[in-house]
C-alpha cells in the first residue's frame, strides 16, 4: 500500500536542483535530482541508491536515512514515516481493533456544547456525542470522514475548506499507511477511494504525508450557515492510532452563536445517544479484540 522505493521517488522529484548546489544546464530531462545526485549527496553508492529505489535494498542504516532526509529536504513528519517505512519488513504493526472504553465515551459527554469525536486511524467515527451528529447532520455510526469528504461532498458541501481537508486527509492515510501497512481495511478503504474519486487518486499519487494535530476547521451548515471552528487533536496514548478530536468556536464569535443554534436544533434524525455510541463500539469489536 505505501513502500519506501515509491516515497524515495516522489522526494526526488520535488528537491530543486539549485537548492543542493547543483546547476542547471536547461537540459534536464528529469523534474528534480537524478538518482546519481541523491546517492553522491547521501554519501552513498549509486548501486545502493538506485537498489533503495527499486525496493531490493533492505533496512537501510540509521545514518543513510538521516542523510537521505537531509538532501530531501524532509520536514519532522515526512522523516518519521520514512524511518517507519524502512523499517517495515523488521517489524510489521498490527492494525488495532475493539471497542472504545465505556470511560473515553463518559469523556464525550463532558463537552455537550461542542462537537467531539474518537476516530481511528482510518478515520471511521468509533464514538461521537450529539453536537457530532448535528454537525454531520447524519447519525455517525458508520461514518467514515474520508468516505464522507471523497465521495458524498464537494467543494460546495458541508466542508468549506474541502480542498484543504482533501490534503489533510490523503496525508493522514499516507501515515497510516505507514504505520499500519498490513490493514486490510485501510487498504479496502484506499482502493474505494481511489476508485471513487480522481482528486482522491492524484493525490495519493504526491505520496504526501501530513500530521494534523489542531487548525482551524470551517463548516458550511446547511440550517446554521458558516461555522469557523478549532479543532484539536488528542492521541490516544495507547499507540492505537486512536485520536479524540474536540471542535470549539472562541468566545463571543459568531461560530459560538452558531454552534448555540446547533445545539438547539431537532436531533430526531441524527440521534446519537449513550447507546447508539456503545451499539457502535460494540460493531468496532467484531473486527479485532481489546480496547484501547
Amino acid at each position: 500500500m505505501d513502500d519506501l522505493a515509491g516515497f524515495l521517488r516522489t522526494r526526488r522529484s520535488r528537491v530543486d536542483p539549485a537548492a543542493v548546489g547543483i546547476p542547471s544546464d536547461g537540459r534536464r530531462r528529469v523534474a528534480g535530482l537524478r538518482r546519481e545526485e541523491v546517492a553522491h549527496l547521501s554519501g552513498v553508492s549509486v548501486d545502493y541508491y538506485v537498489r533503495l529505489e527499486q525496493g531490493r535494498a533492505t533496512q537501510p542504516s540509521e545514518q543513510v536515512l538521516d542523510a537521505l532526509a537531509r538532501v530531501l529536504g524532509l520536514d519532522e513528519t515526512e522523516r518519521g514515516h520514512l524511518y517507519r517505512l524502512a523499517r517495515q519488513r523488521r517489524r510489521r504493526a498490527k492494525a488495532p481493533g475493539g471497542r472504545v472504553r465505556p470511560e473515553l465515551l463518559r469523556v464525550l459527554d463532558l463537552v455537550p456544547g461542542t462537537p467531539a469525536l474518537i476516530m481511528d486511524h482510518r478515520l471511521d467515527v468509533l464514538a461521537a456525542n450529539r453536537m457530532a451528529g448535528l454537525l454531520y447532520g447524519r447519525p455517525t455510526a458508520g461514518l467514515n470522514t474520508a468516505r464522507h469528504l471523497f465521495l458524498e461532498e464537494d467543494e460546495r458541501g458541508l466542508y468549506a475548506d474541502w480542498e484543504t481537508c482533501t490534503l489533510d486527509v490523503v496525508g493522514h492515510l499516507r501515515l497510516a499507511a505507514g504505520k499500519f501497512p498490513d490493514d486490510p481495511r485501510l487498504a479496502s478503504l484506499v482502493g474505494e477511494l481511489a476508485m471513487g474519486s480522481e482528486r482522491f487518486r492524484r493525490l495519493w499519487a504526491r505520496a504526501d504525508v501530513r500530521a494534523r494535530t489542531h487548525g482551524r476547521k470551517a463548516y458550511r451548515h446547511p440550517l446554521v450557515g458558516l461555522l469557523e471552528l478549532h479543532q484539536e487533536n488528542f492521541a490516544l496514548p495507547d499507540g492505537s492510532g486512536r485520536e479524540l478530536l474536540v471542535l470549539s468556536a472562541a468566545p463571543g464569535s459568531p461560530a459560538e452563536d452558531g454552534l448555540r443554534l446547533l445545539a438547539g436544533l431537532d436531533d430526531s434524525g441524527g440521534r446519537d445517544d449513550h447507546g447508539a455510541r456503545v451499539a457502535h463500539s460494540a460493531h468496532e469489536s467484531r473486527h479485532g479484540g481489546g480496547t484501547s
